[in-house]
């Protein structure tokens, strides 16, 4: 054989590298799905020398709790394969395996179920059949779930936790497949953050164990607090693992010595077993402890040493659940149901730690439990066992959750109809043909309720709607201890985070019986402000005497009395119609208004003579409309300013005026082109300046304005402030623009057209005409300009109220120049001198002297 052949040989087929041998359990099934779960809570790593071959750490101290988890999941599968209206035709099969609380036994554990337990296998082109699990429920430890989900993220292999917290596991670029039923570390600091401000804690201490769990934790804890301003941290410690006495000494030394009331911890059982040892060492009472979901529950805490210390603990637990004919499937667990040996090898371990018997020989590489033989007749309604407490399922809930949703994502997959599909082609996924991909498809979009009443969805992070219990722990009298649920937080899609307390029925382990006070500096009382310490966080803080007109835990819009012990309301200050100022802008105002009125009926009642004809009547009384509203806008600069007033002062300000100037400037482009069309040959200028013509220009001109002050309102609207900085002692309200590009832009439109107006007027005041309104209009632009022109600095150097009167009276003394010098000679003739009121005297031939 050739070694090209030989090597093509070798490729054909797929061999394990090695062969874990780890503790679990099976059952066959058209589909399976994986399982992790800490069924022992330690392991002992054998020690390791150069000659020695690697050997399988061996588990030891068997936890029923972590056990009763396991079947729980063997319980949702039996549960599912019995109910005909989910996944039928097809059958749940499961591999459970126990991670021992260990990292590298649980990471083995993950790939095993990733890449089967066959030794070997052919390859071939086209791969037929279902992968060796389809998803997987676990890890419980976010440790665990981060090293998994980064290796079986590659493969969109759907891992759905029900106890991994830590908020990390929400980055979607690491972790695409991971999913969980329990509420992050994300929303349980925050639940925290809502039970401290619920009882105005504001100065605490946080403890977090060495470790993802607790250091993503406390990140969480420090920016959510600084953000919400909820309260200061008194120190922050990190909790070792292992037997530390030192660290444990050091830390439990400085929480005596602080300040701090309230005690947060992040942490595990060991850690607080450790923790709680130093603290009843050295006797440290009086604090309130704060637990998060890994410690609310645990039962080895609740002892005689610890509760004179935690007594009165609130913590933060699992949502509880109800799940009907759990306790019936546990008693029927028996180690000779299934196979023997290696496939329950967690069931004979449970069977030996519940009844103190040993199985002959005991499974390889376990720790053999000591006693007499076991019979298998033993009957686990004999012994208690916490096994069998059913009556506060919290992880187990979420195992079920878990399990119900991967059959309800590849129940969804099956109902697919070919055409019809999400994939490629509109294709659907079959079991023959099945990537964990595609269940991960269906598991984004899945949406169900459970038997408990609730529903079961994920969101973009993958995360489950959150929700926990608030638990207390109540000492009672004779010495026993009871864990009940004092209140809810959760979050829902409409109302957002929800905290409900029953205080009421809170115990608390202090001699007033009442919530314990918790700040780093108390309240400052009247006549004093805060004043920081320097080096502390802003909890902490002096009480110094105020300056002259301030007080202290007071608004702004109050000022200290002369004594400086109670607060009096500040002055204010805007431009108002009661003033003498105001009411001298308003008379001008409502008087220009007036006499534009009775210009404009003027004009209609000899609409028919030569005066009002010439140059386009339509024009002129256009113009007489626009001064009126020119006048009017200014009123909106008059008063208390208001949201609605300030964005619409200058908008109607911009587009009077634009409209005003607009028209100007048509009717000296007239002027100009009836000239020209006077002369030979120049009769064809007037067709671009016919009625429609000139009404297109006047249009046009003044939508760009309100094309700018649309812009202007949308992008940065002009809103009424608060001006406290040009008194201490009052109050000045004005309107901020917003934005100054916009208010320069728009000021800037209406100086060009101005520009323009007066230059070509300017150009036409020679024109031979007897009543040449050119030299009208350059007299007008003249002022208008000046006006404008002298008011940009002094409104800029004009404070409070005063700017707006500046601004009055700029839109004032331009719209009466405007008024004045262009219509006063015409109703001078109109009224006083109708003699030349008459074509041939308008025109230069025939006039009559007067």
């Amino acid at each position: 054989m050739t070694k090209r052949d030989d090597s093509s040989s070798l490729s054909s087929s797929c061999k394990l590298r090695r062969q874990f041998n780890l503790n679990g359990m099976h059952k066959v099934g058209d589909v399976i799905l994986g399982g992790l779960f800490e069924v022992h809570y330690s392991s002992v790593f054998p020690e390791l020398t150069f000659t020695s071959k690697p050997h399988q750490p061996s588990c030891q101290g068997f936890d029923p709790p972590g056990f009763r988890h396991a079947m729980t999941m063997a319980f949702a599968i039996d549960e599912i394969n019995r109910n005909s209206n989910l996944l039928t035709n097809v059958t749940l099969g499961y591999s459970l395996y126990d991670n021992c609380a260990t990292l590298g036994i649980g990471f083995s554990a993950a790939l095993s179920l990733a890449s089967g337990r066959e030794e070997g296998f052919p390859l071939q082109e086209t791969c037929l059949g279902t992968p060796p699990v389809l998803g997987i429920v676990g890890d419980p430890f976010s440790t665990f779930s981060i090293a998994t989900s980064n290796v079986l993220g590659l493969f969109r292999l759907p891992i759905v936790s029900y106890f991994a917290t830590c908020s990390c596991l929400n980055d979607r670029q690491r972790f695409p497949s991971f999913f969980r039923t329990i509420p992050s570390d994300a929303f349980q600091v925050h639940a925290m953050i809502q039970i401290l401000k619920w009882f105005g804690w504001t100065w605490a201490g946080l403890l977090v164990s060495d470790d993802d769990y607790g250091l993503h934790a406390a990140r969480s804890f420090q920016s959510d607090l600084a953000q919400s301003s909820g309260g200061c941290l008194a120190y922050l410690e990190v909790l070792p693992w292992g037997n530390d006495s030192k660290e444990y000494k050091r830390i439990v030394d400085m929480m005596k010595k602080s300040t701090a009331r309230v005690v947060i911890v992040f942490a595990h059982q060991m850690h607080m077993i450790q923790l709680m040892q130093e603290v009843v060492k050295q006797n440290v009472t009086g604090l309130q402890w704060v637990a998060s979901e890994a410690w609310t529950l645990i039962d080895g805490l609740q002892t005689p040493a610890f509760m004179p210390y935690l007594g009165g603990t609130l913590g933060i637990a699992i949502r509880h659940g109800q799940i009907t004919g759990l306790r019936d499937f546990l008693l029927r667990i028996h180690p000779d149901q299934n196979h023997s040996g290696y496939e329950n090898s967690m069931v004979k371990q449970f069977w030996e730690h519940t009844f103190q018997c040993r199985f002959a020989p005991p499974p390889a590489g376990w720790k053999e439990a000591r006693g007499m033989l076991c019979t298998g007749d033993e009957d686990l309604e004999d012994v208690e066992t916490e096994f069998l407490d059913v009556s506060n399922l919290r992880p187990e809930y979420n195992i079920y959750k878990a399990v119900y949703a991967l059959a309800y994502a590849l129940d969804d997959m099956m109902q697919c109809v070919p055409g019809r599909g999400p994939f490629r082609g509109r294709s659907c996924a079959t079991l023959q043909r099945l990537e964990p991909w595609q269940l991960m498809y269906y598991l984004e979009k899945v949406n169900f309720t459970t038997p408990f009443g609730d529903q079961v969805s994920f969101d973009e992070n993958g995360d489950a709607l959150p929700i926990y219990d608030i638990m207390n722990w109540k000492w009672l009298p004779d010495g026993q201890t009871q864990v009940q649920s004092v209140g809810v937080v959760k979050k829902s899609a409409f109302k957002g985070e929800e905290l409900t307390l029953d205080e009421s029925k809170i115990y608390w382990n202090f001699n007033f019986k009442k919530p314990p006070r918790s700040v780093c500096s108390e309240s400052c009382p009247p006549g004093t402000r805060m004043a920081r310490k320097k080096g502390q966080p802003v909890c902490c803080f002096d009480c110094i005497p105020c300056s002259e007109g301030m007080f202290s835990n007071q608004t702004e819009d109050f000022w200290s009395s002369p004594q400086r012990d109670r607060c009096v309301p500040k002055k204010t200050e805007f431009l108002s119609y009661h003033e003498p100022l105001g009411i001298c802008l308003t008379t001008a105002s409502l008087l220009g208004t007036f006499i534009c009125a009775f210009i404009l009926g003027i004009f209609t009642y000899h609409r028919s003579t030569p005066m009002v004809r010439a140059n386009n009547s339509e024009l002129s009384f256009l113009l007489l409309v626009s001064l009126k509203l020119c006048f009017l806008c200014s009123l909106l600069f008059i008063g208390r300013p208001r949201l609605w007033t300030c964005q619409l002062r200058h908008a109607a300000f911009g587009i009077s005026f634009v409209l005003c100037v607009s028209c100007i400037l048509v009717k000296t482009m007239v002027v100009l082109a009836v000239f020209k069309a006077s002369k030979l040959g120049g009769g064809t200028n007037l067709k671009w300046f016919g009625a429609m013509q000139q009404r297109g220009t006047v249009l046009a001109l003044t939508c760009i304005q309100a094309a700018i002050c649309t812009a202007w309102i949308v992008t940065a609207s002009p809103v009424p402030h608060k001006n406290t900085q040009y008194h201490n002692d009052k109050i000045v309200y004005e309107c901020v623009v917003g934005s100054t590009v916009g208010f320069a832009v728009l000021l800037g439109y209406i100086g060009l057209l101005a520009i323009l107006s007066f230059l070509l007027a300017f150009l036409a005041r020679n024109l031979p005409d007897n009543f040449n309104e050119a030299k009208l209009i350059t007299f007008s632009m003249l002022i208008f300009c000046a006006v404008w022109v002298a008011f940009v600095p002094a409104y800029v150097n004009s404070p409070g109220k005063y700017a707006d009167a500046v601004e009055v009276f700029a839109i004032l003394a331009s719209s009466f120049g405007l008024l004045v010098a262009l219509f006063g000679p015409k109703c001078y003739i109109i009224l006083l001198r109708p003699e030349r009121n008459t074509k041939k005297a308008i025109m230069g031939r025939g006039t009559t002297k007067g």
